[in-house]
């Protein structure tokens, strides 16, 4: 049964990278998203609705029940997956990606809410600059940082300022839906996560019924800092 990894913003498939090395089946696939690493469907406008849409086809065309994995924007997606069409997803896992109606976007999602100021912020984007901030902040390790940087193209802006504009009031849209969600749910949180602070990881556990909310001893990129420790969560959950 194949396993779907789905990343979050900014990243492509490759921030699974470390977490693929550690696993022991062969059968798992990390995907790009529309506009991060790779193009966008004719007509694609971008909003969470139309990922999520785009995901359902994609796992569609897998043929069976997928172990369907997210962190960040891909815990949220896939969990909205998850929550609209369980016929579609054997487990489900999640990190580091609030569905919650007391969630506050954090001040860089806001300004990329902003049309204005979101628009500045593209236009003036640094990738040298904003991987030593993921760096500083965010405890990434300073290689997969510039390399996520330097793969952060024109489309890619777009596409975070089309998803986050279309985001705004997520957690009131999809958080009732959390509980229609019938596959076995681990989550996995880095507790040091200043953007999504662990209580939302704690939030979607209960929500989702999850079978265990694994809180790791690391920043927002579980990923990139604690790769054995995710695969082995993902291992487990799998087998059970």
């Amino acid at each position: 049964m194949t396993a779907i990894l789905i990343h979050g913003v900014p990243d492509t498939h490759r921030v699974w990278d470390g977490v693929r090395e550690e696993l022991k089946r062969d059968d798992v696939e990390a995907w790009d998203l529309p506009g991060f690493g790779v193009g966008r469907p004719a007509g694609f406008g971008g909003t969470k609705e139309e990922y999520v849409d785009w995901l359902v086809e994609r796992i569609e065309g897998v043929g069976e029940p997928v172990h369907l994995v997210g962190h960040d924007w891909g815990c949220m997606l896939t969990a909205r997956v998850a929550s609209v069409r369980p016929d579609l997803v054997r487990s489900w896992a999640g990190g580091n990606g609030p569905v919650s109606k007391r969630y506050v976007w954090h001040p860089l999602a806001q300004i990329w809410q902003d049309r204005v100021a979101g628009d500045r912020f593209m236009a003036e984007f640094d990738p040298v600059a904003f991987a030593g901030q993921l760096v500083e902040v965010y405890d990434v390790p300073g290689e997969p940082a510039r390399a996520a940087m330097g793969r952060v193209d024109e489309r890619m802006k777009d596409s975070i300022l089309r998803l986050y504009r279309s985001a705004v009031e997520v957690g009131e849209e999809w958080a009732p839906g959390l509980r229609d969600m019938t596959a076995p749910a681990l989550v996995f949180w880095g507790v040091r996560d200043p953007a999504v602070p662990v209580e939302f990881g704690r939030e979607l556990g209960l929500e989702t019924g999850a079978r265990r909310v694994a809180e790791l001893d690391c920043n927002h990129w579980t990923l990139l800092e604690r790769p054995a420790e995710v695969a082995a969560l993902l291992e487990e959950h799998w087998c059970d």
